[in-house]
């Protein structure tokens, strides 16, 4: 795979994928504001799949498990620019202001398709990736153009941009019912449903009766093999979606689950 990354600083970047396709699962730990210029991304959610392509423009919230993959498309690579709203910038900003933000049971990704001033704004950092020698402070005015920009278009923004609070302790049962697809290391799965590691191990004991790896790995193939037969999908196109690294561990662990391998059931969709 050929990646590159040119960066004003280590908070806005322009980022090219020359292969086939690129896949991670991850959690965002800050907001990211994205503009496409080519190519082409699957962002699969809990919540549902999203498809983005050049022109699109979408804002991801912080805290969020998600499995990314990115194409190459129309001859293109995939090339995007991409702004982190960090945290501790974020303070600041709003340390100046009177803002309240009221609690969000959960944010979802946000689009700002086709807005002239936010396009704008993100198109004009091109130059800058190729400079040398950069004005003083223009990440910083770039990044507050772009939350100034967001915050006139999206009168609710403030209530995502504004909190700072932590993931607290919740529902492990409910959280892991719909997270189980993302490929996470278990600190961060106890991170997320505030728990340490030892904590979340022996709540999941409790909750499921297993260790997490056994149950997420069954979970992973009875999500699969429900892909592959109701939804009549291709082995390549769902083991990525449903947590696994690449098609020859999830056909050798589907076929010691089941007893066959999941192209056996490409001749069961009739």
């Amino acid at each position: 795979m050929e990646y590159q990354a040119k960066y004003i600083t280590e908070d806005i970047k322009l980022s090219c994928y020359q292969d086939k396709f690129f896949k991670s699962d991850i959690i965002f730990e800050h907001h990211m504001l994205i503009w496409f210029i080519s190519g082409e991304t699957k962002i699969v959610q809990a919540e549902g799949t999203y498809m983005f392509q050049k022109g699109d423009i979408f804002l991801i919230p912080r805290n969020q498990l998600a499995t990314i993959i990115n194409y190459p498309k129309d001859g293109l690579p995939h090339q995007t620019v991409v702004m982190h709203l960090t945290t501790d910038w974020l303070r600041s900003f709003y340390d100046k202001l009177q803002v309240k933000p009221k609690t969000v049971a959960a944010q979802k990704i946000r689009h700002y398709n086709n807005h002239p001033l936010l396009q704008s704004c993100l198109s004009s950092l091109i130059p800058y990736f190729d400079m040398t020698e950069l004005p003083e402070n223009i990440a910083n005015l770039k990044i507050m153009e772009a939350v100034s920009i967001l915050r006139s278009i999206d009168p609710g923004l403030d209530n995502m941009l504004a909190n700072f609070e932590e993931p607290g302790k919740i529902n492990l049962t409910d959280y892991m019912e719909k997270n189980f697809m993302f490929n996470m290391p278990m600190e961060r799965f106890g991170y997320l449903t505030g728990r340490s590691l030892t904590t979340f191990k022996r709540d999941f004991k409790k909750a499921f009766d297993t260790t997490p790896q056994k149950w997420l790995t069954r979970k992973r193939l009875e999500l699969a093999h429900y892909h592959l037969l109701e939804k009549k999908r291709k082995p390549i196109d769902v083991c990525y979606e449903v947590g696994f690294e690449n098609l020859s561990h999830f056909s050798f662990a589907f076929k010691k689950h089941f007893g066959y391998p999941p192209t056996e059931l490409l001749g069961a969709r009739s």
